[in-house]
């Protein structure tokens, strides 16, 4: 076993249908997706499928255009290539001074805690990352610490990955206990999917060690569609929001997923009403076998123009995009 799977909380990650095939099946689509060929072995082989079921059953069944489903579901056209689609799109291995950190931007830093995530997002700028050679453990961890000391410029430190709540509380524990040590840290951000996806990983000893440190806990959670949003995602949200966590959402503007004014004006309402920020609206980040989900500039500020135009300013995400080299998100004013 490696250290990778020691440090997962194997027993909360597990994946209910073992491939997209059991998945179809499950949702009675398996003539429909048999017929019109969306589902591709060939895409899966290239990126692995993985839904926990808490997220599979919110999927509409008997609907192969179900926007839950078109998030997870290894399709043809992940295998065609597409002009200006890469692999590593943000150049993030020249943003990596030593394995296992990311430091993109001034003031914060970025570790890759985990390379496994809960939920395989077939969007994922991160597809093609070669996380075995970013496994923070021994030696590795250690250098990233050291990293993080030595450069006092840094007072934020984000967890990342995959996604880090895929890790054990023991280890993220111990993880913190290290990073409160450096004394020029003031925040710790967790980026993570796993609370809307699999909320029962958010009990009380996850709470403890995000909130005992003395640093000061952000949680920003990715949420794309109001469909993804039951009630035990807002259970679980509540308990960190109850303990003091604050709560922003990411969300990445999809084809076909939430690429409409009404869905996007219900997804921050129903963000808003469980106490989330809705923070970012990403552009899709083109990476290799994702344009499929390109939403084209134009048309993601005529929307954003519309969700403006209809909801309160604070419930209007800031529009961006993530630039190789640039010093922050590049914000896209709707105009």
């Amino acid at each position: 076993m490696t250290a990778a799977a020691r440090n997962t909380k194997n027993r909360k990650i597990g994946t209910s249908a073992a491939s997209a095939e059991e998945l179809s099946r499950k949702l009675g689509l398996e003539s429909k997706l048999g017929h019109d060929g969306s589902f591709s072995a060939a895409a899966a082989s290239l990126f692995p499928y993985r839904a926990p079921q808490s997220f599979i059953d919110r999927m509409a069944k008997g609907d192969p255009r179900d926007p839950l489903l078109l998030q997870v579901l290894p399709v043809e056209e992940e295998t065609r290539p597409a002009a200006g689609f890469v692999p590593d799109p943000l150049e993030e291995k020249e943003a990596s001074p030593v394995s296992g950190v990311l430091h993109k931007y001034s003031g914060r830093a970025l570790l890759l805690v985990s390379g496994v995530c809960a939920i395989h997002c077939r969007y994922c700028f991160r597809r093609h990352f070669p996380y075995a050679e970013h496994e923070l453990t021994g030696a590795r961890l250690d250098a990233a610490l050291d990293y993080l000391r030595h450069d006092e410029s840094i007072t934020e430190v984000i967890l990342s990955g995959g996604d880090p709540l895929s890790a054990s509380d023991d280890y993220l524990s111990r993880l913190c206990d290290r990073l409160a040590a450096i004394p020029h840290l003031e925040w710790l951000r967790v980026h993570s999917r796993v609370p809307i996806v699999l909320p029962r990983r958010i009990d009380g000893r996850m709470i403890d060690w995000l909130t005992r440190t003395r640093l000061k806990p952000v949680m920003v959670v990715h949420c794309n569609h109001p469909a993804e949003i039951d009630d035990a995602v807002i259970q679980g949200l509540a308990r960190l929001r109850a303990a003091g966590v604050p709560l922003f959402n990411q969300a990445v503007l999809l084809r076909g997923v939430n690429d409409s004014a009404d869905t996007l004006c219900a997804l921050s309402r129903s963000l808003f009403a469980a106490g989330v920020t809705p923070y970012y609206l990403h552009l899709l980040d083109p990476v290799e076998g994702v344009a499929h989900f390109e939403v084209p500039i134009e048309e993601a500020r005529a929307l954003v123009r519309e969700v403006t135009d209809r909801l309160p300013g604070y419930l209007v995400p800031k529009l961006v995009r993530e630039l190789a080299g640039e010093g922050a998100k590049v914000g896209l004013e709707a105009g």
